[in-house]
């Protein structure tokens, strides 16, 4: 099973998240960035298009054996879904319709929801405001794992079962950190996600509801795609705690790779963000970046200096009050 990693800890840090003093360099000297923000006017048709693949896909599914149910949930349906997820995350920074349409991005959100099989996209909006204004934020930030499982899952071998459990932690996570109390959207989110679960196995029976479910579970645990999650805020050089990806799973991602850049400028959307990089250049060409989720997920799992508990931590003002 390995050696226990060396870190027993996460990085604790006593001074302000990055991204918000550079956010106001790179705009004082880059006005023209400002005219990038605003909605992806492509991002719904695109959405759309995926959404209806997976009901098509559902359709083709009906009649399958359960052995190529589960193949080409994590080859194909798997894929649609994980981007879908990403999908919603660009959808949770008002780039659809625009920050004075925020009911229709919410709505929208709830529609590339569909295919994921599980109600998500309401919760997750509830929460990622949270990782953007509160980075490492102790007991604010549910996207930093507990004390449990920086603990624990410390050798290439739990660490390898950690990463498939990922969308278990993800989602009882913040049930634990942070709780919030369930919102109206998350009602409805839920309402919607399950009705349309039972038209679907009414009029094509339970394997299409599997290809779908399962798809997201696979996709969002040990798969390629999800490097991202690994790529994004563990520290793999001490002092970083963001990091960008400019290899080409962008492509299916809607450049969630550019997360440096996406965390500078949040209300950008992801199509923008390589013409941040251009125009700023200075400011991430030096920054360190992975060319690989592949290597990441490598590293992540048998390098013992890496583990749970690599990332950054901070105390933040909310913290301390409550």
């Amino acid at each position: 099973m390995g050696n226990r990693v060396t870190r027993d800890d996460f990085e604790w840090v006593y001074t302000e998240q990055p991204h918000t003093q550079r956010r106001k360099e790179i705009l004082a000297k880059y006005p023209e960035i400002k005219a990038l923000m605003g909605p992806d006017p492509h991002l719904k048709w695109i959405v759309s298009g995926m959404v209806f693949t997976q009901l098509l896909a559902c359709y083709l599914v009906k009649d399958l054996s359960w052995k190529w149910i589960f193949f080409w949930a994590y080859a194909f349906g798997g894929c649609i879904n994980h981007s879908l997820t990403l999908a919603i995350h660009d959808i949770s920074h008002n780039v659809a319709f625009g920050n004075k349409q925020a009911k229709w991005n919410r709505w929208f959100a709830i529609f590339a929801n569909l295919p994921i099989g599980i109600p998500y996209s309401a919760s997750f909006k509830k929460y990622h405001i949270d990782h953007h204004r509160y980075l490492g934020g102790d007991s604010l930030d549910v996207d930093i794992p507990t004390d449990f499982e920086g603990w624990f899952f410390c050798t290439p071998l739990r660490k390898l079962l950690w990463l498939f459990l990922q969308p278990l932690f993800y989602s009882l996570r913040p049930l634990y950190v942070n709780p919030k109390a369930i919102t109206r959207m998350e009602i409805l989110n839920a309402l919607v996600q399950f009705s349309i679960d039972l038209i679907i196995y009414y009029l094509w029976g339970l394997k299409p509801v599997i290809y779908l479910i399962a798809g997201t579970i696979l996709c969002l645990g040990f798969h390629p795609i999800s490097g991202h999650f690994i790529a994004e805020h563990y520290m793999f050089l001490k002092g970083y705690e963001t990091y960008s990806y400019y290899g080409p799973l962008n492509w299916l991602t809607f450049n969630v790779g550019y997360h440096m850049e996406h965390h500078d400028f949040p209300s950008i959307p992801g199509c923008r963000l390589p013409m941040v990089k251009k125009i700023a250049a200075e400011y991430y060409d030096n920054l360190p970046h992975h060319q690989s989720w592949i290597r990441v997920l490598w590293d992540f799992v048998f390098d013992d200096t890496l583990g749970p508990y690599s990332r950054v931590k901070r105390l933040c003002k909310l913290a301390k009050e409550s």
